[in-house]
């Protein structure tokens, strides 16, 4: 596969964690505008350490991290990363902070230099966009764990990333708020990479899936070719839908 035009390329990337085993161990990937790539490897294989290296909140051993046409390596170089990866993390625990929704959801915009009352602007209108109408002001720790996961997409979208980095983001969420997720996240154009153990998320909105094992990606194909081979599923703890960490 080519990866000239990638947005995002990872080379060769090995990391561990304390010196221990071995997590990522000569990891190849690469990411191109507009496409929609789901990761997939059973529990503990490095699906959600590739995410925060991808974003410099954890570095590698070795290999290259690629990001936007630039090789990052030290801290001042994420920055520009992070702006335009927009990542939801896996416990949105781990991502709102501030008191209100609507604080939450605007501190992005703002800090990319939008005036107060623009980036208010776009807090609201990308709350609607998530069917979160009316939840402004709501106190964002008295959410429930979907809500919760919403907004924390919600606060990644408002930044008008060219890159979703998505780490599990349907979990918890009753069934109404997956299929307005899903509906949102398949209205988006610019590139995922999505991290999910479920078949039908994938199915419904990767258009390409990897699978990780043993610190490297095994399988690169079309989502649904990938999704169809059984045994090849099977062979790697994928076997029911997938599998997480």
């Amino acid at each position: 596969m080519a990866v000239d035009d990638a947005l995002l390329r990872l080379a060769d990337v090995r990391f561990s964690y304390d010196g221990a085993r071995r997590v990522l161990d000569g990891l190849d990937l690469a990411i191109r505008a507009g496409e929609r790539v789901a990761l997939l490897g059973a529990n503990g294989s490095g699906k959600t350490t590739l995410l925060h290296l991808i974003v410099g909140l954890l570095r590698p051993e070795a290999g290259r991290i690629e990001a936007f046409g630039r090789e990052r390596c030290v801290e001042a170089d994420f920055h520009e990363v992070r702006r335009r990866a927009g990542l939801v993390f896996q416990d949105p625990e781990d991502q709102l902070f501030c008191p209100t929704v609507l604080e939450d959801v605007a501190f992005g915009p703002v800090n990319l230099g939008h005036p107060r009352a623009e980036a208010v602007e776009i807090a609201e209108q990308t709350l609607a966009e998530l069917g979160l109408d009316g939840y402004a002001e709501r106190i964002t720790y008295r959410l429930s764990g979907g809500e919760k996961r919403l907004v924390s997409l919600a606060a990644v979208l408002a930044m008008r990333p060219d890159v979703l980095l998505l780490d599990e983001p349907t979990a918890n969420l009753d069934a109404r708020a997956r299929r307005r997720l899903l509906d949102v996240l398949g209205s988006r154009r610019e590139a995922m990479l999505l991290v999910d153990h479920d078949r039908e998320i994938v199915s419904e909105l990767a258009t390409r899936a990897c699978v990780l094992a043993g610190g490297r990606i095994v399988a690169d194909r079309p989502a649904g070719e990938l999704l169809a081979d059984e045994a090849l599923l099977a062979a790697h703890g994928l076997h029911r839908g997938g599998g997480r960490g």
